[in-house]
């Protein structure tokens, strides 16, 4: 292909116009980041000292999730079942899974699942699974499993985490499970 000098002049054209914007771009970056760096912090001290804007909640500590995990891990173990067991905090964010050696591949996933329903219920899931007799879509919800197993944790009365275990012969066992893990919150 021939290039004339209109073809040369126009390609230098566009290179000289991407270059002068893309300067231009990186300054108007660099200036919009360095604004909405203050704007925030003055929204946030604004915010703050009205406190009307703002709630505040309790969650557990990595350090209480571990300890309730073991403490729910270490009773299956003693009556021989291979579980695991899934702490989740208030929001459904897990904190803490632990897998005992020998549970199942699906047990894992379960656990979390019972650990979300209880924490969004605020209700233990063998209670919850009860209610799919009048509410049977409930069991559509994403993310969660209505069986036995999970066991929400509380503090002055709200939901701050849930427990799930997953693994044993029957949700009854992974109840008890994950009660203990509550109980050992309490000590």
């Amino acid at each position: 292909m021939k290039k004339t000098s209109r073809t040369r002049v126009v390609t230098g054209g566009a290179i000289v116009a991407a270059l002068v914007l893309g300067g231009f771009g990186a300054y108007s970056a660099s200036a919009t980041g360095e604004n909405t760096a203050a704007a925030p912090a003055a929204a946030v001290a604004k915010a703050d000292a009205k406190n009307k804007n703002t709630t505040r909640s309790t969650h557990l500590t990595v350090e209480a999730a571990t300890k309730a995990a073991q403490a729910t891990l270490d009773a299956a173990e003693k009556e021989n079942q291979r579980v695991s067991v899934a702490v989740v905090d208030r929001n459904g964010n897990t904190i803490v899974t632990l897998r005992g050696d020998g549970a199942g591949p699906q047990s894992y996933e379960s656990a979390e699942k019972k650990a979300y329903t209880a924490v969004s219920w605020n209700a233990p899931t063998s209670v919850l699974a009860g209610r799919l007799a009048q509410a049977p879509n409930l069991k559509d919800i994403p993310g969660t499993l209505f069986l036995a197993g999970g066991a929400p944790v509380t503090a002055k009365g709200a939901p701050i985490a849930g427990i799930g275990v997953a693994g044993a012969p029957s949700g009854d066992l992974d109840e008890k499970f994950a009660q203990a893990g509550v109980a050992s919150l309490g000590k």
